[in-house]
């Protein structure tokens, strides 16, 4: 039978994890609000 109270002992998280969460939270998304910020701004530059 597994004993998982031991093995949750033994755990270590994989770094590949951890350096993909950092990449993440560093790294600058755009979102829907950026892309229509830009949109509408190209469309007042053409009505100009």
């Amino acid at each position: 039978m597994i004993d998982f109270e031991e093995e949750l002992k033994k755990f270590k998280p994989s770094m590949e994890v951890e350096e993909a969460e950092d990449a993440i939270h560093k790294r600058d998304l755009t979102d829907m609000t950026d892309i229509l910020r830009e949109i509408t701004k190209a469309a007042n530059k053409n009505e100009r």
